[in-house]
Parts: structure tokens; sequence; C-alpha cells
């Protein structure tokens, strides 16, 4: 079993002039890193590390995910990467309605097309000097000689007692879920990924993969097809742009919810507020994403559904009103589900002028719980975005693409790339990636600090109308949680560096230099040169 890097011996921030990669495993930056050292750039080394989270972090990314990314090229221009997928064309909306008050989070029935193997080749295509195939390479060995299981991995494993056999045979070989350092072989994932560096993506979408895919899961009762597959299409789009103290943020347009990002940066400069997440204006912070959560929730959804374009909800009328209803005594409700969520954000960049942030994910630890064995693919829970409220824009239907979470972030001033950011966390990635923006940016952190710094978000699973609550590591000063009490939260307690609040990582641009930063809430680490 390949035994060159360590969890425990990581180095989780690292400072160079050449270029820079940080990733929330240890073996994907290794892989990253020596995508550089072959004469790689920064797509090069996004990709490889992509493809190895899929292997070494098989709980939140892989195959059968969707992917988001966000890719700068040496001219300056920035296009985002958006590959999540429709749900079956065949699926029948009326019989879930009948069965369900929401759509369920595990079982046949969220499972949407994947799109994070037609998001890599399109993240390829955008300037990567290394062949295909080689991005597969190290992630075909850790699959194949196997690798021992991550922490954050073995404590997923243990929090579920899965029924499906695929599941089962992978993760549970002897009836019990593999243990922290115990080798994971994953041979049916490792056939599939060969047949990918070989064939290309047409393999999964067109050829041999995508059809013992979709038998598997049709016995299992899902509604997903060959033809699904198919019609999968990759959208190459301008990012949406905000600002914040002469700051530009970059992120990506709907059907995934970057528009909340910035809203919540340009609702912090339009109330003036103090940028420091455990200061002063805490509670206004909260209130900033409670109402911006609540926002998304009403508007977010498939581009063709959606009734009031991206654009409107970050003008100048839309954002006054925002800042209303921040600005109110009463503290605000919650609209719905705003917690939960399995996903990994890797981040690289290089002195040639490449950045990318890529996010990808299964929605839900382990996704929809469905391991279909022939390939080795776990299907991703997506569809769980959906919501069956009829009219709403966001409504489960045939063909459909759901609601997104994935939300990769660049930021530049006038005179350059300033960082690129991603992070884990579902619905709360918005708050996150702001908290990170405000402390590295606007506070100038260094990059370690500003992603280890104590974090509180305002998220959870309460129902419509119900108050918001605010998880709060143990390490936010009693000075903050007080504070967010007063302004009308309940703040629940989680331990210090948990991942109930998300892992992020950094790389910022500094006097000519990268400083990368891997979250030490997860089990990843950072490197540069």
């Amino acid at each position: 079993m390949p035994g060159r890097w360590s969890v425990s011996g990581s180095e989780l921030s690292a400072a160079g002039t050449g270029w820079a990669i940080a990733t929330p495993h240890v073996a994907a930056t290794e892989a990253g890193a020596a995508a550089f050292a072959r004469g790689g750039n920064a797509i090069d080394a996004a990709l490889a590390a992509a493809v190895t989270l899929a292997v070494v972090y098989p709980h939140m990314c892989g195959v059968g995910g969707d992917l988001f990314a966000l890719v700068e090229e040496p001219d300056g221009e920035v296009v985002c990467v958006a590959s999540s997928g429709r749900s079956p064309r065949r699926l029948d909306v009326e019989a879930v309605r009948r069965s369900f008050d929401r759509v369920p989070l595990t079982g046949p029935i969220p499972i949407t097309v994947p799109g994070a193997v037609a998001g890599w080749d399109a993240v390829h295509a955008r300037g990567a000097r290394r062949p295909w195939p080689e991005a597969f390479a190290r992630a075909i060995e850790l699959a194949h000689e196997g690798v021992p299981v991550a922490p954050d991995l073995a404590a997923a494993l243990a929090a579920e007692d899965p029924e499906d056999p695929g599941l089962r045979s992978v993760f549970y070989p002897d009836g019990r879920p593999l243990a922290t350092g115990t080798p994971l072989r994953q041979p049916a994932l490792a056939a599939t990924l060969e047949r990918l560096a070989e064939e290309g993506p047409g393999a999964l979408y067109r050829g041999e993969v995508g059809r013992r895919l979709t038998e598997g899961l049709a016995r299992a009762g899902c509604a997903l097809r060959a033809d699904d597959l198919e019609d999968h299409q990759v959208s190459l789009l301008p990012p949406l742009r905000g600002a914040l103290r002469g700051l530009h943020v970059d992120a990506p347009p709907p059907n995934t919810q970057g528009v909340a990002l910035l809203q919540i940066l340009e609702l912090v400069e339009r109330l003036g507020l103090d940028p420091d997440p455990l200061g002063p204006d805490a509670p206004r912070l909260a209130r900033i994403a409670a109402v911006v959560s609540a926002d998304r929730d009403r508007h977010l959804a498939d581009p063709d559904a959606m009734l009031v374009h991206a654009s409107t909800l970050l003008d100048d009328g839309h954002l006054a009103g925002l800042a209303d209803e921040v600005r109110r005594a009463e503290p605000p409700r919650a609209s719905g589900v705003t917690g939960g969520g399995d996903t990994v954000a890797l981040v690289a960049a290089d002195a040639d002028g490449h950045a990318v942030s890529v996010v990808q994910s299964l929605f839900d630890s382990l996704g929809a719980r469905i391991l279909e064995p022939a390939t080795g693919i776990l299907a991703h829970d997506r569809g769980a975005c959906f919501v069956l409220e009829p009219g709403h824009p966001n409504a489960l239907a045939p063909g459909k693409r759901p609601a997104h979470t994935l939300c990769p972030a660049l930021v530049h001033d006038d005179r350059g790339l300033l960082a690129v950011l991603g992070t884990m966390g579902g619905h709360a990635q918005p708050q996150i990636l702001a908290q990170l923006v405000l402390r590295a940016l606007a506070l100038a952190e260094a990059p370690a600090d500003a992603v280890g710094a104590p974090r509180w978000l305002v998220g959870g699973l309460e129902p419509v109308g119900a108050e918001p609550r605010i998880v709060a590591e143990a390490d936010v000063p009693r000075a903050t949680r007080q504070r967010l009490e007063a302004g009308g939260f309940r703040v629940d307690t989680v331990p210090r560096r948990d991942g109930a609040v998300g892992h992020a990582h950094v790389v910022v641009r500094r006097a000519g230099r990268f400083l990368a930063a891997s979250d030490p809430r997860a089990d990843g680490s950072a490197a540069a040169g």
C-alpha cells in the first residue's frame, strides 16, 4: 500500500513564487504538487487533485457527483465551468409528492445525472499542459493498491448503517465500518477510472461505464437512464461579480448560489459593518446571513425556471430591500433547510496566470447511499435540493437542474488576482467564504490564520418560519456568543475545529508570492514551489 504521506505530518500552509495548491486530503495535495513537478500548470494540478479526491474522500465527491469551477486564464478571463446534472426525464413527480413531504435525502429518488467527469474535461480544456490520462494516474493507483482511511471518512462511515449491498461491500467489508488508517481498496472504481482515462468522459456519458451505471441504478429503483447521461451538457458561463472595499469577487451564477456570497459582501459594505466575524457587529453579520439565505431559497433554481434574473438580485434596489430587512429589530426567520452537504473544494494558482477553484460534491455524506457495484460509482443525491411546492421556481420536475450549493470564488483588485477560495459546507458555503474574504483580505490576516480562525454559521435543519440557530465552535469567544444571543439567535456549540462549520482552502497572492492554507478541520495540506 502506498505510504508516502501522513495526515498527522501534513503541512497546513505553504508559500512559493511559482505555484501553490491546497486541498482537504494530503494525497490529493501531493497529486497536485506532482503535476506541477511534471511541468503542468494550476489546471493540471487541480485536475490531478480532483480525481484523487474521488478515491480518497469518496463520501464527499466522486464520479457520481457534480462540479462547479472558476478558471482564470493568463489573459485574465475568468470562466465558470458549471456541470450539474438534470433530474431523470422519466421521473414521476406526482408519485414523489404522494409519498413524501420533501424530496428524500437517500435512495433512488434524489439521484440526478452526475456532472463531475464532464466538468473535469471542461476544466482540462481551459489550458491544461499535461495529457488527460495523466490526471488519473495517482487516483487509479490508490484505488487499486489502497489508501488509509482518513479520519473524516471514518467518522462518516461510523455514522451510517446502510442497507445498500454495494456500499457495504466496499466500506463495511466485515459488517463494520472501516476505521481510520485501515486500507480502503476500490477495484471496481479503479477500473472505471482506467476507462475514463483511456476513453475520456464519453465512457460515462455515451459508453459502457454509463450503461452499467444506469442499469445498476435502475435495479435500485432509479429513473435515470442512458439517454439522460447522453443529454448532459457543461455550461461555460461568465461569473457574477460583486464588490467589497475595492475588491472584485467572482462567483458562479445560477443554478448555484454564488449570488448569495456576493449579496453578503455587498450588504457588509452597504451597512458599513466591522468586518471581524467575532467582533461587535457579529449579530448584524448573522442577520445578513439569515436574510440572504431566505432570499436565495425564494429565488434560486435552474436558470430556465427562475422568475428573477441573478442581476436583479444584485441590483441596488434589491440590495436596499435586503438591507432594510437586516436593520429590523426582530430576528429574521429561516425559509427552509440551510445546513447539510458534504463537498470538497480545492484551490490552485501559478505564476503564469492560471487560477482554479474547483468544488465537487455528492451533496449529502455518501450521497444517495447507493453504490453501483459494477462501476464502483457512488451516486449523489443532488435532487434533494429540489422542493415539492408547486409553482416554486425550484420545484421538482423531470429534466431540470436543482438549485445548487457549490460556490467556488476568486478575488481580484485592479492589479490582478488576490485570492482563490473554496469550501465545503452545503448551503452555508457563502457564509464561510464571506468570513474568509473578510479575514484574509479586509483584515489582511495570514491565510492560515483566516482559515483556522474560530467560526460560526447561521444554519440548521429548522422548518420554514423557525428561528435560525447559530452553530458556533467552542473557541468562539464568549463575548461573541453573548452578542449573537442578545441579537435573538439561539447559539449551539460544537467542538473546536469541527466539520459542522465546513472546511475551506485558500491561496492568497501577496507581494509576488503565493500563500496557501488548508483547513485544519479536514485531512488536507497545502504545497507551494
